[in-house]
């Protein structure tokens, strides 16, 4: 695992406007925590050793078969199962989220049987999204496709259904109830795929990985509240104002966050002066594999909000031409 993921707001202690997260901002945390906290005996007992009870509600919320769920201690131990599960000849795109290739570092085999691609859809860093008649066309021509879908609810573009995931056979498919509800504290994610590749998978979960509050709380979350809602028009709104920024570059983007490329100056000095001078946090995209030390990621967040960062970034640059 890498470190310099985004929400890193600890190192700096006086952010206001984080654009460094993908996650988006969300109402479901005050009835959350109110439910939680009605439930006090949830601490004092161990849960339940794999979890059973909210596999099920996903599963008829999905309309697949219950043992064609796995449910994780988020997105993250579900990607880390899967390397362990499946020791094969893994490819990742790139750029991507690190810890498929770390994972897939830290289960390497030696004699790998059959031949796995790793997408991310949407992706992250670049927030670009594949519809799903292509991840059919690609399954059709691997041994195994692994699908992180984490951002799913975070795109118009119509994404792979559990029901088309598990009906494949060689798909696993990775949800994210972190990125869904924004919970990232709560640590809570799924998958998703054909019984005996389930089975497979659930061979090397390890014992209450995914603890009582996270349970109920998930359950809660998926009989009470909806998805996170994403204003895919302000992100395009905000990487219009962002290009209009001299030395700025930004990628096309299906999502709310989008990949950025600064000339004249790297991305750490300008996320180290964002966080210092305005409160601000953004994602240093640079250790992400293939990118550079010019790139950063950002997510956007309310308008005024977005204006004041394109703002910033303009006095920065404003700044850096001056001093040369």
């Amino acid at each position: 695992m890498i470190k310099g993921h985004g929400d890193d707001a600890y190192l700096y202690g006086h952010i206001t406007t984080d654009f460094s997260s993908n996650v988006c901002q969300s109402d479901v945390h005050a009835p959350l925590m109110a439910h939680l906290a009605a439930r006090p005996e949830l601490i004092a007992h161990y849960p339940e050793p794999e979890a059973w009870s909210l596999e099920r509600l996903i599963a008829s919320r999905c309309g697949v078969d219950h043992r064609a769920v796995i449910v994780t201690s988020g997105a993250t131990e579900a990607i880390y199962l899967t390397a362990q599960a499946f020791r094969m000849r893994h490819r990742c795109q790139q750029p991507t989220f690190s810890e498929y290739a770390d994972a897939i570092r830290m289960f390497r085999s030696e004699n790998p049987c059959g031949r796995a691609r790793w997408l991310c859809n949407p992706n992250n860093p670049t927030g670009r999204a594949c519809p799903a008649e292509e991840m059919l066309q690609i399954a059709r021509h691997e041994d195994l496709l692994v699908v992180d879908q984490s951002y799913e609810h975070y795109t118009a573009v119509a994404m792979l259904s559990p029901q088309e995931a598990v009906a494949a056979g060689n798909i696993v498919q990775i949800h994210s109830l972190t990125k869904t509800y924004a919970v990232p504290g709560l640590r809570l994610g799924y998958m998703v795929a054909a019984p005996p590749l389930a089975r497979r998978l659930r061979r090397c979960l390890r014992p209450w990985s995914v603890g009582a509050l996270a349970v109920e709380g998930g359950r809660f979350l998926m009989t009470t509240q909806q998805p996170v809602r994403v204003d895919l028009t302000e992100a395009q709104r905000l990487r219009r104002r962002l290009m209009e920024l001299p030395g700025v570059v930004v990628e096309e983007t299906d999502t709310n966050f989008m990949l950025c490329q600064l000339a004249g100056a790297t991305a750490a000095s300008l996320k180290d002066y964002l966080a210092r001078t305005h409160g601000m946090l953004i994602r240093d995209a640079s250790n992400f594999r293939g990118l550079t030390d010019r790139h950063f990621r950002v997510a956007a967040q309310t308008p005024d909000e977005d204006d004041a960062l394109v703002d910033a970034i303009r006095t920065f640059i404003e700044t850096k031409s001056a001093e040369r």
